[in-house]
C-alpha cells in the first residue's frame, strides 16, 4: 500500500485494528472501583466504562471521553465533501447522531464532539476512532459516495473522508 503524504497511509477495512496502547488519553493504570466521570456521570466498573448509578463515596475523575473534549484533542475526524453535502445538511447530521446515540448507549466513551461547516462540506470531530469509523461506514451506507480511512501511526488519530457529488 502506498503512502500518500507525511507519514498518513490509507488503510482498507480489515486493517483497522488499533493497539490502545498508544492512545494518549487512555488511563495507565487501573482506576479504583467504582470510579466515576465527574463530567458526564459515567462509571468505571468490571473493568470498563458505563452508564449506571454507582455509591455516594465512589472515587471520581474524569473519564477519557470527557478529559478529549475539556482538551480539545479529538481521536476521529470525519471530513464531508461533495455537492451532495450542503443540499443534505440536515439529514447527514441527524444520521450521524444516530449512529453516536446507538454507540453512545453501550459505550460512553463514543462521542460527538462537534459538527461545523467547512469549506465545500462539513468536518466532525470525535472522542474515539471508532466513532469515526462508524460515521463513515453509516454514510457509504446510505448514500453511497467515496469514503477513506487515514490512520496516521505516530498518533493516536483517525481521519475519516467522505464525499459524494
Amino acid at each position: 500500500m502506498k503512502a500518500n503524504h507525511a507519514g498518513w497511509r490509507p488503510l482498507r477495512r480489515e486493517q483497522l485494528v488499533f493497539d490502545p496502547r498508544h492512545d494518549p488519553f487512555a488511563l495507565g493504570a487501573k482506576l479504583p472501583e467504582p470510579t466515576r466521570c465527574l463530567a458526564c456521570g459515567a462509571v468505571f466498573a468490571r473493568g470498563r466504562w458505563r452508564w449506571g448509578l454507582t455509591r455516594a463515596d465512589a472515587h471520581e475523575t474524569l473519564c477519557p471521553a470527557c478529559r478529549r473534549i475539556s482538551d480539545d484533542m479529538p481521536a476521529g475526524y470525519v471530513s464531508l465533501s461533495g455537492r451532495f453535502v450542503a443540499p443534505h445538511a440536515d439529514e447527514i447530521i441527524a444520521r450521524m447522531r444516530n449512529v453516536e446515540s446507538r454507540e453512545k448507549a453501550e459505550h460512553p466513551l463514543e462521542r460527538l464532539m462537534a459538527i461545523g461547516r467547512a469549506p465545500g462540506g462539513m468536518l466532525v470531530k470525535t472522542t474515539s476512532i471508532h466513532l469515526a469509523r462508524a460515521i463513515g461506514e453509516a454514510l457509504e451506507d446510505a448514500y453511497k459516495g467515496d469514503l477513506q480511512f487515514h490512520y496516521n501511526d505516530d498518533e493516536w488519530l483517525l481521519r475519516v473522508q467522505w464525499s459524494r457529488d
